[in-house]
């Protein structure tokens, strides 16, 4: 069943700029009309749920769009290319994991620090490579 942008905007919750701009990036696909106008697949829909689920997630569209190249744009997906597409995205959650407690461990070191190159801050300056910068707040982007 083919669905006008209008009724995906309004099934996904997503607004019709984000719709064309998925598109632009590839991550997902339509086709045009006698009328020159825009018209999805109805499986859409499920690409469109994986990508609001992935953003949640904290995955960039760039990782997005990498693990669904490898689904078909023109139909729904199996069961066993969604397993696949998922398998890809279970190192990478388990990484941003163990990436997000060694930061939530650390943070108390931070807070206060001000300058963030502290030879003790394990979050931004680790083995105080900072130190060759400068003294004081070498971080800080706004130039006197």
């Amino acid at each position: 069943m083919e669905m006008t942008v209008g009724q995906v905007a309004a099934r996904s919750n997503v607004k019709v700029s984000a719709l064309h701009f998925y598109e632009q990036k590839g991550l997902i696909q339509s086709w045009r009309n006698a009328g020159n106008q825009r018209r999805y697949d109805r499986s859409v829909l499920r690409r469109i749920a994986v990508i609001k689920t992935a953003q949640q997630l904290g995955m960039s569209l760039e990782e997005i769009g990498e693990a669904l190249s490898h689904l078909p744009l023109d139909h729904a997906p199996t069961q066993k290319e969604w397993q696949a597409m998922a398998n890809l995205w279970r190192h990478q959650l388990d990484e941003r994991i163990i990436k997000l407690q060694k930061l939530r461990d650390s943070l108390g070191d931070c807070i206060g620090c001000g300058c963030l190159s502290l030879n003790r801050c394990q979050l931004r300056n680790p083995d105080d490579t900072l130190a060759d910068e400068g003294h004081g707040a070498v971080l800080l982007e706004h130039p006197r």
